[in-house]
């Protein structure tokens, strides 16, 4: 079958012709229609994620949009090296895939899947979110820190606030959901005010300097609980955080995505999250590839209008 092949570490993927997996009592055939590019994705190909076992050849990608054998659409998550989502075919086990609803787009659902569970997941397994609540979204100006703006609406919450380094960005998210918005050079001076006013959740994508003033910004709240959702690290991996950051007030720090949440929850918040998406607009701007230009696409940003191959 065709797809996208990595054939050691750091290499980028080719497209050509792989084994085909076989069905047996454990695994199922999906056919695949769609596949995301995702920094997930990426960096579990590359090795450098926490959740990467690599044995090459493989086939990378994660998630994506096909058929079972018996034509029924789904979304599925493919972790079962070396059968990846960039292929033809892939193995999907029984609780690894969700039905899709019929009038949900393939190509739209395998673009949403991953940067949509990523906040559905953080908001209502990590978080707990209650309706009414004040949700701060850090770095929200990408595609999944823009789409957690409308699916905190979506699930209730009272106020949004949304930060970012692009100021034309940010008024945009005016227009989809978002109360407020920040630049990141303004955390450190107006958030205070924003925290002792109160925020409950925030979901954090950047890491890094910004994530720090967000926490320090929280001592302004004193024992005021707020519940903040690690998800990302666009901004670096590592931050110097003082211990009475914790001692003097309510942060509670907790992360989401692979091993924070089992991949049952994982699973089961896609489903929610494609179900919705039947009623809430959740569209993001994607640009549809065909597998085979895999390797020239593969290095390119795009962080603001996501790559989806197609098969």
């Amino acid at each position: 079958m065709k797809a996208a092949i990595i054939s050691g570490k750091g290499e980028t993927p080719v497209y050509g012709e792989f084994r085909a997996p076989e069905a047996d009592d454990r695994y199922s055939v999906v056919n695949v229609k769609a596949a995301a590019m995702s920094q997930l994705a990426k960096s579990r190909a590359a090795g450098t994620h926490y959740s990467s076992a690599i044995e090459y050849p493989f086939i990378p990608g994660i998630d994506g949009a096909g058929y079972l054998a018996n034509g029924d659409p789904v979304f599925f998550f493919a972790l079962n090296s070396p059968f990846g989502s960039m292929a033809e075919m892939t193995l999907v086990t029984p609780k690894s895939v969700v039905p899709l609803p019929a009038t949900l787009d393939l190509t739209m659902a395998a673009a949403i899947g991953n940067p949509g569970m990523s906040s559905w997941t953080a908001l209502t397994r990590r978080a707990q979110l209650r309706k009414g609540e004040t949700v701060l979204i850090n770095g929200a100006t990408g595609t999944s820190g823009g789409l957690a703006v409308r699916i905190a609406r979506h699930l209730g919450a009272g106020k949004i606030i949304a930060t970012g380094r692009n100021p034309q960005a940010l008024e945009k998210l005016r227009t989809q959901g978002a109360d407020i918005t920040l630049t990141l050079d303004a955390l450190s001076a107006e958030l205070p005010a924003l925290m002792a006013e109160g925020i409950d959740v925030v979901l954090d994508y950047l890491w890094g300097q910004s994530a720090l003033d967000i926490m320090m910004s929280a001592v302004a709240g004193g024992a005021r609980v707020v519940r903040f959702v690690q998800i990302g690290s666009l901004s670096g991996q590592e931050i110097s955080l003082h211990s009475k950051l914790l001692r003097s007030s309510g942060l509670t720090l907790m992360g989401s995505g692979l091993g924070s949440v089992s991949n049952a929850e994982l699973v089961a918040s896609v489903g929610e999250l494609l179900q919705a998406a039947v009623k809430s607009d959740f569209s993001i701007p994607f640009h549809e590839r065909p597998l085979s230009e895999v390797n020239v696409a593969w290095n390119e940003d795009d962080s603001r209008c996501r790559t989806v191959f197609t098969l």
